[in-house]
């Protein structure tokens, strides 16, 4: 007797006798909504000139859309803190009229703290922005690259692909028609882009004195009047032209209007010998600017108050660019009322950026300076502590969200790391699902992190209780991405019964993608665990799965251009040797 209940998605194929609750079946023959996304991010205040770079951007709205079949692609480049997203912002939003199917934005997170953005991710974010149900994103890259250009073909789009590590993370991005037009921002010249993909190279200099001088005064202009001109130029040479380290030495002069400049200036230049004998080393050159933005940071750091200089330097520990006051409150082991006003304080001075939804993010510069601080400032242990903090405030965080999300499926969190205070709490799905899109990224780089620190129990406890919100959501590949670092983390921790939930969430996870082989070899060796350990709950769970793969395999293993061929797991359990 065969029975289907609860909230059931069949991607293929439903055999059951008696049905009740939700069954929803997905085709992958259904039509796919036509959205236009609106993606862009606000632009910076007191845009300075750029001319030259706007008119050449300009110039590519003129060229014929039509007279070539590949992308049309702009690559600006320059180094850290130059002010490439800035200029491409500016330029995208007053370039809207022009993209009528709208614009989509990706951070690929080229230098920031975390790994960079994998392309088949970036697709399936774009897929679904774009229209395609979850459980309709294709599991392999290759077919998501095809659908992907498919629905972009013959719509005016603009991409932004923003902070790209090289061009090989940016070309499975890329239309393939010349209606769209790819705006790519990256540290690196982007080479390969340029040299076979007919990339426009736009290099983004260091601000000229005239230029930086401007910026200054325009930022400082509500606070500061009658600044010679003279010290203004020093400051600006002092800052080496970089739009990020002049906004950040504006926001220090502004916020002491009563004192002269010149004793602004000395103060930096002092700080500026402190850099050069800190970070000295004859053996290797240094990026263009890296020491006049270091030594602005270390100026505006020491300028801050002691609070404000502590909770900038712990955020250093965050394991994600972006996050909302309550996890910072959590990371600093403080109630989010007495947060708040020092994030605004990090905010004023540019040392964070404001985020829409009551979210902060780092410039990754600026994160990098942060973790540097925190490295030199709290000893290891303490380190340690706040880490482990923040990521116990997540694990909690996301058990209320699978509790509210997938009641039904989730998996009940045990004690082995205690709730921390001001765990959020969630009146129903909508609240939790919007949690979740605004944490995504977080979870899996703060699953990545306890793992990397040591903190086994926490990774793999993290993984699995994503598990039941993943399934909901088919997020493919975070899901694939925690579940595989959940098994060595489990393994490492020497928690076999961990390790038997760390494999079955694996193996769901490549059931889900269709790698059933892979998933068969993850099943047994859970069960191989959880015999050992008499675990009969467990074992019929594990019995299930295998169940439900003979079962399913030959409808779900037909020859299909959508489904990827079964492969093996890269990660085999050390008691899945034998056969059950």
């Amino acid at each position: 007797m065969n029975r289907v209940g609860g909230e059931t998605v069949a991607h293929a194929v439903v055999q059951a006798r008696d049905i009740s609750g939700g069954l929803h079946l997905h085709q992958h023959g259904q039509a796919t909504p036509a959205i236009v996304p609106h993606q862009l991010r606000g632009g910076a205040g007191h845009f300075t000139n750029r001319s030259r770079e706007l008119a050449r951007l300009d110039s590519l709205l003129a060229e014929d859309a039509a007279r070539s079949r590949t992308s049309r692609v702009a690559a600006l480049t320059g180094t850290g803190g130059v002010g490439k997203t800035s200029l491409a912002l500016h330029w995208a939003h007053a370039a809207q009229e022009h993209f009528p199917g709208g614009e989509l934005y990706a951070n690929l997170c080229g230098y920031a703290a975390e790994a960079p953005a994998a392309p088949e991710e970036v697709l399936g974010h774009f897929l679904e922005d774009l229209g395609v149900p979850a459980a309709q994103v294709p599991a392999v890259r290759e077919r998501r690259e095809t659908l992907f250009r498919s629905l972009v073909a013959g719509r005016r789009m603009l991409i932004l692909l923003d902070n790209a590590a090289h061009s090989a993370q940016v070309r499975p991005l890329l239309p393939g028609t010349a209606a769209s037009l790819v705006l790519v921002t990256s540290r690196d010249d982007l080479t390969g882009l340029v040299t076979h993909g007919d990339a426009v190279r736009i290099r983004v200099p260091t601000f000229p004195a005239d230029d930086a001088v401007t910026l200054l005064r325009a930022t400082t202009a509500d606070e500061r009047t009658g600044d010679p001109g003279a010290d203004l130029s020093e400051l600006a040479g002092m800052c080496g032209g970089l739009p990020l380290a002049l906004r950040i030495a504006a926001e220090r002069a502004a916020g002491r209007p009563a004192i002269p400049l010149r004793e602004l200036i000395d103060e930096l230049r002092d700080e500026s010998a402190r850099w050069t004998v800190l970070t000295a080393d004859p053996g290797e050159g240094n990026e263009e600017g890296t020491d006049a933005m270091r030594s602005v940071f270390e100026w505006s750091y020491r300028a801050l108050p002691p609070s404000a200089a502590r909770l900038f330097r712990l955020l250093g520990l965050h394991p994600g660019n972006e996050f909302g006051l309550p996890a910072a409150a959590a990371l600093a082991g403080l109630e989010p009322a007495r947060v708040q006003p020092v994030l605004e304080t990090l905010t004023r001075a540019h040392l964070l950026q404001r985020r829409p939804g009551g979210r902060y993010e780092f410039h990754d510069l600026v994160r990098a300076y942060a973790a540097e601080r925190v490295r030199r400032e709290e000893n290891e242990d303490d380190r340690t502590a706040v880490l482990s903090r923040c990521l116990a405030w997540y694990l909690h965080a996301e058990d209320a969200a699978q509790r509210a999300i997938a009641p039904y499926d989730r998996w009940p969190l045990d004690d082995h790391v205690p709730a921390p205070d001001h765990t959020p709490a969630f009146d129903g799905y909508e609240s939790a699902f919007r949690w979740y899109g605004m944490e995504s990224a977080n979870l899996v780089t703060a699953t990545r992190s306890a793992a990397d620190a040591g903190a086994f129990g926490i990774a793999w406890r993290l993984a699995v209780v994503l598990r039941a919100i993943y399934m909901h959501q088919n997020a493919f590949d975070a899901w694939s991405t925690t579940a595989r670092i959940a098994v060595e983390a489990a393994r490492a921790s020497g928690e076999e019964a961990g390790e038997a939930q760390a494999l079955e969430n694996l193996g769901k996870a490549e059931f889900q993608r269709l790698r059933l082989a892979e998933a068969e070899e993850c099943h047994r060796g859970a069960l191989a665990i959880r015999r050992r350990l008499g675990d009969a709950h467990g074992m019929a769970v594990s019995t299930n799965a295998l169940g439900l793969l003979g079962s399913g395999a030959a409808a779900w293993t037909k020859p299909n251009s959508a489904s990827p061929k079964p492969r093996r797991c890269s990660v085999r359990s050390a008691n899945a040797a034998g056969r059950p």
